[in-house]
């Protein structure tokens, strides 16, 4: 074979392998994405699930409450009296959806995930006081759903209370773009259960968070992102402010009563809990974390994600403006 036929060849030999090579990684970047998107369903271009406003303006004088008790359900109860009662917030017919922090396969006792007595409680005020036609209770979690929601004590609280449970399935997540927003851009969250809802109520524990300084309100709705959102670790701060530009809740209530100050957000030993028997209710999302950070011996300014949304317009991180109401029981 002469030197320019071989040469020939080589070129279309090259060609041939680069455009297979091409046509590899073409394959391999697709199936990242689809790895990276979740598995979500599909939607048209342009089309983007958005939530509603869910927030009820506060009566006059009665958007921030903080009891202390001796036991979390009278503590709760009273803690949302103050505000108004749950009538102000639910109203016969409403369908509510309950997000509590069911993150980790650990018991509540911990201090890592919502109390499942605490969430009972509510899920009751709202069917037997405020009128509710269903209550749902979701959350995505970290570790395995259905492990989740049997070891922290929530799915047999919250199916015992008359809720309806809604584990996440990759058909209930949807691509959702914030307004405004840096990292919340097409990306998967868990939108079905929140749906048909017209009233949102979160409640969490308080508790340290290795990365953010504190896991407490506006971040519990972390647990609504799909997708491989551990890529939102290097910028803490930002996704936690967006979260709460995506969720205008109806009412927020953060547990103090058993406070993780150390190795959160899992924890994994009662040494790292401390009794402070206290509930912060209110329909301000970013006053109930500023006054949280307390019980961390942290200042809101301590916390960027709070002066952030702040900023925004998503709440104020000067709980004593709005004149909380403070009751011992």
């Amino acid at each position: 074979m002469t030197g320019k036929k071989q040469e020939n060849l080589n070129r279309r030999e090259f060609i041939a392998r680069s455009a297979k090579a091409g046509a590899s990684i073409a394959a391999a970047a697709g199936l990242a994405y689809w790895l990276y998107q979740d598995n979500v369903i599909p939607r048209q271009e342009g089309d983007s699930a958005v939530f509603p406003d869910f927030s009820v303006a506060p009566q006059p004088g009665k958007s921030l409450s903080i009891v202390q008790g001796t036991e979390r359900k009278s503590t709760v109860i009273k803690a949302i009296d103050m505000l108004g009662g749950i009538e102000h917030f639910v109203k016969p017919g409403d369908v509510v959806l309950i997000k509590p922090n069911i993150a980790f396969a650990s018991s509540a006792a911990l201090g890592a995930t919502t109390n499942p007595d605490l969430l009972a409680t509510v899920v009751r005020l709202c069917y037997d006081r405020g009128g509710a036609k269903k209550v749902i209770v979701t959350d995505n979690p970290i570790n395995d759903p259905d492990s989740c929601f049997a070891l922290t004590g929530i799915g047999k609280a919250a199916s015992a209370a008359g809720a309806q449970i809604m584990l996440p399935k990759d058909s209930y997540f949807s691509p959702m773009t914030i307004k405004n927003a840096q990292l919340i851009k097409s990306w998967p969250v868990l939108y079905e259960p929140l749906k048909n809802v017209n009233k949102v109520i979160g409640i969490a524990p308080l508790k340290d968070h290795h990365r953010s300084g504190a896991s407490m309100m506006m971040k519990n709705w972390y647990g609504l992102l799909g997708g491989r959102r551990n890529i939102f670790h290097q910028k803490i701060h930002t996704i936690i402010t967006e979260l709460a530009m995506m969720i205008r809740p109806t009412l927020v209530i953060l547990d103090a009563f058993s406070v993780m100050k150390a190795n959160g957000p899992t924890g994994g030993s009662m040494s790292d809990i401390y009794s402070a028997n206290t509930i912060i209710a209110g329909t301000d999302q970013v006053a109930v974390d500023s006054f949280g950070a307390g019980f961390l011996n942290l200042k809101p300014a301590d916390l960027p994600y709070l002066t952030q949304a702040q900023q925004m317009g998503l709440g104020t991180t000067d709980y004593q403006s709005l004149k909380p109401l403070k009751v011992q029981l």
